[in-house]
């Protein structure tokens, strides 16, 4: 454990990345024994059959195996790796971090401001032209999600905040921004690259590269956010907002309480997405400035030896 611990940031992620593959595998075992059980009898080759995703059983199976998924090969990673490089991984993963109403709401606003920037991106990234196989996929995974997220009544509302967006905000903000931003931030010295570079190999592991551009884009203001404040919670908190969002304007339409579809295809103009980059950029580096004004010194992450002590904000 010493040893580990007085290794390079380099080994450290390498050690990651091997956790991430083992868990992997794990996963694929786990999935292959136990998936027809929780599906009613279906098995994970009959996962890309989209004509058996009517089954409410099988739609819930698939709703749990993203939760798996996400818990497996992304959360327990994190923490292990986290229990390993420090004696206290908590303070480590920077969940000792208070921050306060105003850190919150600005978070909180940073992803709000930023959707029409997203928007764009995703109209420019929907129009790379990708061969026949990709795009298939892309398309399957598209159906797929969709049928996840139909929600006839309170009780798929609030399964799908928990399985599809709560659940994924915590596992993916613990192993990218806790763990691996801060290993690349340790390495480059630079918070901002290091978000930038932790973003990119986020989109990357979603393997869906039509919505690669967006969601790097969100992978840099999520780890924005944990290199202003050192809050994994502000990260989590505003992952969440993203993902809950789209989860319930999705219900609110399937329900007819509202007329806006969040799943169709909309038109931002380029002037609208610009506006929204540069609010979003300000927002960005208010919340960066009041941390420090309170005390908080971002140059910490970039430290392999400090663990930055609680503090409210």
């Amino acid at each position: 454990m010493d040893l580990i611990r007085k290794s390079s940031p380099f080994s450290r992620l390498a050690l990651l990345f091997a956790l991430m593959f083992l868990c992997y595998f794990v996963f694929g075992v786990l999935i292959v024994a136990f998936f027809p059980a929780i599906s009613g009898g279906y098995t994970m080759e009959q996962i890309t059959d989209t004509a058996v995703w009517e089954n409410p059983s099988f739609a819930f199976a698939a709703k749990m195996l993203q939760f798996l998924y996400t818990t497996i090969i992304f959360f327990i990673p994190g923490l292990l790796l986290a229990w390993i490089a420090s004696p206290k991984p908590e303070a480590y993963l920077g969940l000792k971090q208070r921050a306060g109403f105003i850190q919150l709401g600005l978070a909180l606003l940073i992803m709000l401001c930023a959707l029409p920037l997203v928007g764009l991106l995703n109209q420019w990234n929907e129009s790379w032209p990708l061969p026949k196989s990709l795009m298939d996929i892309e398309n399957s995974a598209k159906v797929q999600t969709e049928m996840m997220l139909k929600m006839p009544d309170l009780t798929s509302l609030f399964t799908n905040l928990l399985l599809v967006a709560l659940a994924p905000a915590i596992a993916e903000e613990v192993l990218f921004r806790g763990v691996m931003q801060k290993l690349i931030t340790q390495m480059v010295k630079n918070g901002w690259i290091a978000a930038l570079i932790t973003a990119v190999i986020f989109s990357i592991l979603h393997f869906q590269f039509l919505g690669f551009m967006p969601r790097a884009l969100l992978g840099f203001l999520l780890g924005a956010i944990y290199f202003a404040t050192g809050s994994l919670w502000l990260s989590i908190a505003a992952h969440f907002l993203n993902n809950g969002l789209q989860v319930v304007l999705i219900y609110l339409y399937q329900a007819k309480m509202t007329k806006y579809d969040a799943t169709a295809d909309e038109h931002v103009p380029l002037y609208f997405g610009l506006l929204s980059a540069v609010v979003t950029g300000l927002l960005i580096w208010r919340l960066y400035r009041r941390s420090k004004e309170r005390g908080y010194n971002a140059a910490a992450l970039a430290q392999p030896d400090i663990i930055t002590e609680e503090k409210e904000y």
